[in-house]
């Protein structure tokens, strides 16, 4: 059998660069639904959630650009459409909302997810002895598991 540059087996990582396409997709889907929040959402805490709804584009577009380089480390090629990402995302778009409540039910809703679909990835990376994979979509779990818990306690 032959491996990828980092030692892994070619035929085991095929799977999960498509399930890290899957999960890019997603994450292009929710980039986009908190940037519509951050530019729309309208009411009593538009200046809160406004700088919030920033913060978190600002570090989905960070773990984007990783989850990205994570592929072509593995050897293979990052979608870069976004008729790629609407046809392979676990997130649907969020238009036309302005209401706070409605925004931060969004981000909890596209937070679980994105969760979801990272303890897959990372449950077949264990399996491949991608270790790698495992490690980074873990990291965000814990992340986002954090801020699920604070846009709750905003919504009460």
């Amino acid at each position: 059998m032959s491996t990828n540059q980092i030692g892994l087996e070619k035929a085991d990582m095929s799977a999960i660069i498509q399930k890290l396409n899957g999960l890019l997709s997603s994450y292009h889907i929710f980039y986009i639904n908190v940037r519509g929040y951050h530019w729309n959402v309208k009411g009593e805490h538009f200046f809160s959630l406004h700088e919030k709804f920033e913060e978190l584009y600002t570090d989905l577009q960070l773990q984007i650009d990783e989850i990205a380089e994570r592929i072509l480390t593995l050897g293979g090629t990052p979608l870069h459409a976004y008729s790629d990402f609407s046809q392979n995302a676990s997130i649907s778009e969020d238009k036309n909302v302005h209401d706070g409540k409605q925004c931060v039910e969004g981000v909890v809703s596209g937070l679980q997810s994105l969760i979801e679909e990272q303890r897959n990835v990372s449950a077949a990376a264990d399996e491949a002895d991608d270790q790698g994979t495992a490690d980074l979509v873990d990291g965000y779990v814990q992340e986002q598991e954090k801020l699920i818990w604070m846009y709750n306690a905003f919504l009460g």
